[in-house]
Order: structure tokens, then C-alpha cells, then sequence
């Protein structure tokens, strides 16, 4: 495996998360969780979206760098966690999110960790909404229900009465990783 190639480790992973917590990026900035969500739907997407604007979506602007060697260093870890998802679904495997697949929390007043990942992966379907949806949206919309349900961000009638559904919600999170592999073989594989 060549360096380009190089999957992310954990302990790349930890610097990462660190990075993201830091007062170094604006309060608006993703999380590991929800960055995660967003490079699988960057990675999914029917079209290329250029680097610099799911960073910008990201970091929610330019972070305040130490130095060109640490802007060097977590833009790396950054592609890196891209091309680990990306290599991850060509290679048809079931993706680890970095989250428990469950909407339970310990506090009824924070948002589930699957919740805040689901709402960044939809924040990169919105980057490209015509092109996810265009071609078939039915059969994605229905792809993504579980992702949609997730998220708690739609509220027409049939999501929001699988919402009330508490075993069907924990049901659909569970698919979620399943779902992935789908929603990329749908547009980077279609059927002939």
C-alpha cells in the first residue's frame, strides 16, 4: 500500500478529534463524528465535490494554524479520512461509523451522536441535491430514509411517524452502515 493510499490510524484519528475540539476552528466546525458523515457523503456523491468547498463546509472557514506544518499535517489526516471511507465502500466494505448506531442519550437535551453524523451527511447531499436526487429520486429518497430519519432535519408526515416509532428509528440506525455501500453501488455501480 503506498503512502497515497495509506488508510487512517486511530492514533491519526485522536490527533484529528483533538484538532477539531481545539479553539484553533470556529464553534461552527465539525466534529470528528460529523465530519465522518460528510466525507461519506462527499465520497457517495454522484459528482465531485471539490476539496475546497468541503473544507470550507468543514472548518466553517479558515482555521487559526499554528503553522504551515500543522495546516500541512491535519489537511493530510483530513484526506486521509476521505480516502480511507472512499476505499472502504469501492472495496464494498460495511463502513465503521464513529458513533453507536442507537438515538439513546444519556440526556434528553443533546442530539445522539448518529443524529449529529446523519445531519452532516445530509449537509453534504444539500452541496449537490440535484444530482443526488435527479436521475431516480424515489429510489434515493428511499435509500436514504434511514439516514433521513436519523438526522431529525425533515419533518413531512411519514418521517416524523417513523420518528414516534422508537424501535423502527433504532431499527433504521442500525442499517445505516448498510445503507452506505448501497447508496455508493447506486451511483458508482448502477445496474447496466
Amino acid at each position: 500500500m503506498t503512502a497515497q493510499t495509506a488508510l487512517i490510524t486511530e492514533d491519526e484519528l485522536d490527533i484529528l478529534e483533538e484538532f477539531l475540539f481545539s479553539s484553533a476552528v470556529s464553534e461552527e466546525a465539525l466534529d470528528l463524528i460529523s465530519a465522518h458523515g460528510l466525507l461519506c457523503a462527499i465520497n457517495i456523491s454522484p459528482v465531485d465535490v471539490p476539496e475546497s468547498e468541503w473544507l470550507e463546509l468543514l472548518f466553517d472557514g479558515e482555521p487559526k494554524w499554528e503553522s504551515d506544518a500543522q495546516k500541512s499535517q491535519m489537511l493530510d489526516l483530513l484526506r486521509k479520512l476521505y480516502r480511507t471511507i472512499g476505499s472502504d465502500l469501492y472495496s464494498d466494505q460495511e463502513i465503521l461509523l464513529p458513533c453507536e448506531l442507537t438515538l439513546e442519550t444519556e440526556d434528553d437535551e443533546e442530539l445522539a451522536e448518529i443524529t449529529l453524523w446523519a445531519q452532516s451527511f445530509m449537509e453534504g447531499v444539500f452541496l449537490r441535491e440535484e444530482e443526488w436526487f435527479g436521475d431516480d429520486e424515489e429510489a434515493v429518497a428511499g435509500l436514504l430514509l434511514p439516514i433521513m430519519v436519523a438526522s431529525e432535519l425533515f419533518d413531512d408526515s411519514e418521517i416524523t411517524d417513523i420518528r414516534k416509532d422508537r424501535a423502527l428509528s433504532e431499527e433504521m440506525c442500525e442499517q445505516i452502515p448498510e445503507v452506505l455501500i448501497d447508496l455508493y453501488l447506486n451511483f458508482h455501480a448502477p445496474e447496466k
